[in-house]
């Protein structure tokens, strides 16, 4: 580089030409002028553009990209301004050149905002040399309407006496346009489902809308930029609605009308002209509603179609609606009315059959090779009358026939009925099902697989982790993680998708979420969900066992469910560095915790209804061996959930409450050594769930705390390595046994194979997670029919220990590391198993990825001979804390080059098996030669 600009001024630039080739030289112009730091993308509320929000005071955030390594931000400058054509001339807001390396929810602090309105935003920054960045690319945010004030629309709904049960309702109006539009956007929302239309289109993408809330306090309306829909002259909107959760059948026992008995829709467009006017066009007494073609429809049972029924041209401009009936104007509050900050459920992936099967009953089934969460699209041509009925399980039985036991009452079925003459597509609107397999029933003669495609549907959220071994096992088992979370994703994390439950439990929640978090980009989901804990929150402070809440006030307050309250609002901010979680729950969290103390007796919870270690491993015996105490269970999430409070007070500057949690937290664990520890040193329950759980929540004497983790391995052992744990004990079971000392243990019950273990059901042939360790026996007979769902994400927990301990990616826990900040590497690469097993079972390589809030974090190991290769990737603005396992600094090279020679690697640390070195931004291929 120094040669060729030395070139250039002694040879000038017609002799550099000659000399280096004009491609060349404009290589090097390119690389002389370009700039050591890049903002490459902006998000607002953790969003890319989002409309609709009624957050008042939005944050912004940003990722950076640099071609050098150890570069960071030393100051930032943020923009924001009324219009994004004339941008500097109509400036909102500057924060003015900001000396700090934050980059993540940076808060707005301009004039207030206005509803409905777009504002534009860009943002650069100066690197760690005070060298400028260009300016980001513009993004946008549109506020929703915040006030009661701006809802100028009225709800709508059918005359009751003339409803259908469960039919889905169809609304129409028509509106004239005279004036030239400059925007269009449409607010909408519903009690029940709603699909809308503008002149025949469907508005957004998103399905199941307004999503599921605690709907009598938080009921969500969605924001569409509709401008391109909206044509000169006359207009038509339409809108369906669908039971839903809102007065469709939820839980047991046919329970309907949880919310309401009516469905109601909620619509207003708001018309900004070019001539600076403004117009309104809502829902009111002016809209006329039949029935249309979908005659029932219901989330668990499914949904009924009759094309004979369906009004042809209902949502077009012109379209003779005389025989229609008008419709009932409703005076519901719109006090509960709230922006949707969560990302929509959408399609996905897209299956089609792998085989046709003919069952032992003679059934006509359908394999489409993925336990799946979604419906199936259909394509069929017969005559007006003809039907086709799809029938969804997860499994076949042992002899190969449809099996639906498991489903409880939930009938899961879509029915079809034909007009008849062309070709018809037909696929549900307001329901899904989990399935793998699908019965039809209506065609004679052959079935042509190619008519039939299943579609996934999940919230949207980002994909941010990937985790890849040379175990083929283990990739199965990390596919069967992210499905079991796609599949149980959908608005609310529920614990399954297809018997008649769908519910969010909150314990599954909360043990799952950390793995979650590696998957996808769950912050803004969880955000969502937690304030409908809040609001669903007893006013003693108890916890409800599913959220939304529609098993009553009596289900609440078990160990390990309620303290979701506590857990997940911490686990976001250690993930995501979001502290506004920590101050939006910090009452709810204070309730939960208070409720837990007025069920104590001298600091003792040994009072109220638990579910305790569910589903843990039972032996054929019957024997009670792996069976833990309910009460010694609930006293060590106590402890864990006051451990928060301290660390939420403490980072909130609440200091009172410092001083309050840290007194309750000793008396706490005197209270549970005095009750659960023998003299010599065991627990009371000497199970594996008991001793994972003191030793993870610090509930033990440290002098004591070897002998415990030695007692865990015992027992593990005495199981011929297996685990015993259920719902409670399994997220923690291998990262305490990777902490004291017992990781080769670890490892070996990760790649066990036979029951109860995690590869057990993959070798069964699983493509989720299962809701039992013996969903399916060897045998082939299946578990408790009542309780045995094949897609039940929380035993997939273990993938938060396969990306933190096998990959290697944790971040530090330190207030202004958190979220990646400061991330910290350290991957275990020397995994022994303790059972006789193939080499392929020894693990050669493991690729771990994270797309943190920061940009992309990449840990890779792989043995190549007697070398080890670590390829590390760190982003921008952060720094990360590397442990190589490496006995000396003299056997690690980068390159050709001892690491003790780069400039870009400071070593801070040895222990007797690793070196510890800091690195800055960039990529760092690494040897260790032995």
């Amino acid at each position: 580089m120094v040669i060729i600009l030395c070139s250039i001024l002694k040879c000038g630039f017609n002799r550099l030409l000659k000399r280096y080739g004009l491609f060349c030289f404009l290589i090097l112009v390119n690389i002389v002028n370009c700039q050591n730091i890049k903002v490459d993308k902006i998000l607002c509320e953790n969003r890319v553009n989002p409309i609709g929000i009624d957050v008042t005071v939005p944050r912004f955030s940003w990722i950076l990209s640099s071609r050098s390594r150890n570069v960071r931000q030393s100051a930032y400058y943020i923009q924001v301004s009324n219009n994004k054509e004339r941008f500097e001339s109509n400036t909102l807001w500057e924060s003015g050149k900001v000396e700090s390396e934050l980059s993540v929810l940076l808060n707005y602090a301009g004039p207030k905002l206005s509803s409905n309105n777009k504002y534009y935003w860009r943002v650069k920054v100066w690197d760690q040399n005070g060298k400028p960045s260009k300016w980001s690319d513009v993004g946008l945010w549109q506020m929703g309407p915040i006030d009661i004030s701006d809802w100028a629309a009225e709800w709508i709904q059918v005359n009751s006496e003339n409803s259908i049960e469960h039919s889905s309702p169809i609304f129409r109006n028509e509106f004239k346009v005279l004036k030239k539009i400059e925007s269009a956007t449409a607010n909408i929302t519903s009690h029940g489902l709603y699909v809308a239309y503008i002149n025949g289109h469907k508005i957004g993408d998103a399905y199941f809308t307004p999503g599921w809330t605690s709907y009598n306090k938080r009921l969500q309306y969605q924001t569409y930029d509709v401008t391109a829909m909206i044509q000169k002259g006359y207009n038509a909107i339409g809108a369906m609605l669908g039971s839903g959760w809102y007065s469709g059948n939820l839980v047991w026992e046919g329970h309907e009308n949880f919310y309401g008995e009516s469905l109601a829709l909620l619509l207003q467009i708001k018309l900004n002209y070019t001539d600076g006017t403004s117009e309104i066009i809502g829902t009111n007494k002016n809209w006329k509603t039949t029935t249309g073609e979908v005659i029932d429809s219901e989330i668990y049972h499914g949904e009924i179609i009759d094309a004979r029924k369906r009004k042809k041209g209902w949502y077009l401009v012109g379209y003779n609606d005389d025989n229609w009936e008008p419709v009932r104007v409703v005076n519901y509050s719109k006090k509960n009315l709230v922006a949707t900050i969560n990302e929509p459920i959408r399609k996905h992936e897209v299956f089609k059959p792998i085989e046709v099967i003919t069952t032992p009953d003679g059934d006509k089934v359908l394999d489409f090779g993925q336990n799946l969460v979604g419906f199936v699209q259909v394509k069929i041509k017969g005559k007006s009358g003809d039907h086709i009925i799809l029938k969804h399980a997860e499994v076949l039985d042992k002899n190969g026939n449809f099996y639906t036991e498991n489903l409880r009452s939930a009938k899961q079925e879509n029915k079809y009925i034909l007009k008849g003459g062309e070709e018809e597509i037909f696929e549900p609107n307001f329901t899904w099902q989990g399935f793998r397999y699908v019965k039809v029933e209506g065609i004679s003669g052959m079935i042509n697989p190619e008519d039939f495609t299943a579609v996934a549907l999940y919230s949207d959220m980002p994909k941010t982790g990937s985790f890849s071994t040379s175990n083929e096992l283990i990739n199965k088992l990390q596919h069967n993680i992210e499905w079991g979370q796609k599949g149980n994703f959908l608005d609310v994390p529920t614990d399954c998708p297809q018997r008649d439950e769908r519910l969010g439990w909150t314990g599954d929640a909360q043990v799952f979420f950390n793995t979650a978090a590696f998957n996808m980009k769950v912050d803004n989901f969880f955000s969502k969900w937690m304030r409908d804990v809040e609001a669903d929150q007893l006013e003693n402070g108890s916890v409800p066992h599913v959220i939304p809440n529609v098993l009553g006030s009596n289900a609440s307050g078990s160990a390990g469910w309620a303290d979701v309250a506590t857990i997940i609002p911490w686990s976001i901010y250690l993930n995501y560095g979001d502290k506004n979680i920590l101050k939006q729950q910090y009452k709810s969290m204070e309730a939960w915790v208070d409720y837990i103390s007025s069920q104590t007796e001298d600091y003792l919870w040994n009072k109220g209804s638990h579910f305790g270690d569910w589903l843990y491993y039972v032996p054929e015996n019957n024997d009670n061996s792996a069976e833990t105490d309910k009460f010694l269970i609930a006293q060590c999430f106590y402890a864990n959930s006051v451990q928060i409070m301290i660390q939420t007070a403490n980072l909130l500057k609440k200091q009172k409450d410092v001083g309050k949690y840290t007194v309750l937290l000793n008396k706490i664990k005197e209270a549970f050594a005095e009750k659960y520890i023998t003299e010599d040193g065991k627990l009371t329950s000497d199970s594996q769930t008991a001793y994972v759980l003191a030793l993870n929540f610090n509930m033990l004497p440290e002098n004591i705390r070897e002998l415990a983790a030695q007692r865990l391995a015992d027992n593990i052992r005495g199981y011929n390595y297996h685990l015993t744990t259920g719902f409670l004990g399994t997220p923690y079971l291998c990262h305490v046994l990777t902490k004291f000392g017992y990781h080769d243990l670890a490892f070996t019950l990760l790649m066990q194979k036979t029951y109860p273990s995690w590869l057990y059901p993959v070798t069964m042939g699983a493509t989720t997670i299962w809701e039992r360790w013996d969903g399916q026996k060897p045998n082939g007979d299946f578990q408790t029919p009542s309780m045995n769902s094949f897609n039940h994400y929380a035993y997939g927990a273990i993938g938060d220990w396969m990306y933190k301990i096998l990959g290697g990616i944790n971040t530090s826990e330190k207030v202004n590391e958190v979220g990646y900040k400061k991330i910290i590497l350290t991957p275990y690469i020397n995994n022994n198993l303790l059972l006789k097993s193939d080499l392929k079972d020894q693990l050669t390589y493991v690729n771990a990825d994270l797309n943190s809030c920061y940009g992309k974090i990449s840990s890779h190991w792989k043995k190549s001979g007697d070398h080890i290769k670590i390829n590390i990737t760190i982003p921008v603005n952060t720094t990360a804390e590397l442990h190589i396992p490496a006995d000396t600094i003299e056997k690690v090279f980068e390159g050709k080059s001892k690491i003790s020679d780069s400039k870009d690697i400071e070593i801070i640390g040895t222990t007797v098996s690793s070196v510890i070195v800091v690195v800055g931004s960039g990529t760092y291929n690494l040897i260790i030669k032995n």
